[in-house]
């Protein structure tokens, strides 16, 4: 027995019902009895099932993991509002043509208020009772190594096709979705290739989710929702949507709430990225259920797309996601003297839509120098 145990060898059959074990004689390797042969098949066909069913198991547990992910996907999917397509009704001699030295880079259109609806839930829209509170143009670089938001101030005083000059916020106002592509593009040039209608409401609830923010203020100011007092604030979301909403007492006035508005999303940025909750699968569904039932978008722009895109710029840091606003010459009035508008620079603004289209915002950014949003916002 410690002959057939040394040798690795098990008893056959015949060995077991025929008598006493013996040592078996030595034969050619490869014949019955022998190492290599029926014992170690044995063996192997044993791993073989083995193997095979914790493949199964394997292919049975992604299956039902790839099920549920689909489901919470679809599920995301079925929040967002769809507005059709604002670009269909757009003649192609009408709109921005792409740069071919910008394929793979992508521009959104990201339009925000106060609610959904208020913003222009576009499948509520109706004429002139609906204007757009913040106005960002996102561009993502094609290599995913850095993205921009250029804020456009609603005030700006733009030529709106169809409708003459006015404030650019009043585009949406006046034909939607589509209306506002058509001004964007042709104030810029820059091809849109997805609009995003936020709702800062979400916004309000995603920062409570947070467990707040921390945002410094580092002068006192007030107005008629609230009293800031200089130094940090740790902002639940009320807190946090009065904060952006206010315009008088800043000495920028609308150019301070817009720099406001960017704070505030570099500050929920900044949480997530903190809190882990990229890497933290009931958090990040949590913050996703919040997210898309608080945006309106094209009906291109799925939750696939979406997925993809945020898992591409998830690790942008501090200093490859800028903030900006469109260089103007400051305030000023519509020539009748009955607005207050924004005047945009039109000798550095092109240059900056130009890099913008071409994937070469870096290259503007060495040479002009932009504002970009600073640490401490008013």
């Amino acid at each position: 027995m410690s002959d057939l145990i040394e040798s690795g060898a098990e008893p056959g059959v015949g060995e077991l019902l025929d008598g006493p074990l013996r040592t078996p004689a030595k034969t050619p390797p490869g014949a019955p009895g022998t190492p290599g042969s029926h014992g170690n098949g044995r063996h192997r066909r044993r791993w073989v099932y083995v193997l095979a069913g914790a493949l199964t198991l394997v292919v049975l547990a992604a299956g039902a993991g790839w099920l549920t992910v689909r489901h919470a996907v679809d599920g995301y999917d079925r929040n967002i509002q769809r507005f059709g397509d604002p670009f269909g009704g757009i003649p192609k001699t009408q709109r921005a043509a792409p740069d071919a030295a910008a394929t793979g880079a992508m521009n959104l259109l990201l339009l925000g208020s106060d609610s959904r609806i208020d913003a222009g839930n576009p499948q509520q829209w109706s004429y002139g009772a609906q204007r757009t509170d913040a106005i960002m143009l996102v561009h993502l670089q094609a290599d995913r190594k850095a993205a921009y938001v250029v804020s456009i101030p609603r005030d700006s005083w733009v030529t709106v096709p169809g409708h003459g000059k006015a404030k650019i916020n009043a585009a949406f106002s006046w034909g939607g979705p589509s209306l506002m592509v058509r001004t964007v593009e042709s104030v810029t040039g820059v091809p849109i290739d997805h609009v995003v209608v936020a709702d800062f409401t979400g916004f309000k609830t995603l920062t409570d989710q947070l467990g707040g923010v921390d945002i410094t203020i580092p002068q006192a100011t007030h107005d008629e929702r609230h009293t800031w007092t200089a130094g940090v604030h740790h902002m639940n979301g009320e807190e946090a949507l009065d904060y952006v909403r206010q315009r008088h007492n800043l000495p920028g006035g609308d150019f301070d709430r817009v720099k406001r508005q960017q704070n505030w999303i570099r500050a929920v940025i900044r949480k997530l990225s903190a809190t882990g909750t990229l890497a933290n699968p009931v958090a990040l569904n949590r913050d996703l259920q919040t997210l898309s039932q608080s945006v309106s978008t094209d009906s291109g722009f799925g939750m696939d797309k979406i997925g993809d895109l945020v898992s591409s710029v998830a690790g942008l840091g501090g200093s490859e996601l800028g903030f900006f606003t469109v260089p103007t010459l400051g305030a000023g009035w519509s020539p009748d003297h009955t607005q207050s508008i924004v005047n945009l620079d039109q000798k550095v603004g092109p240059k900056l839509w130009t890099a913008v289209k071409a994937d070469k915002v870096q290259d503007w950014l060495k040479v002009y120098h932009p504002s970009m949003l600073p640490t401490l916002v008013r």
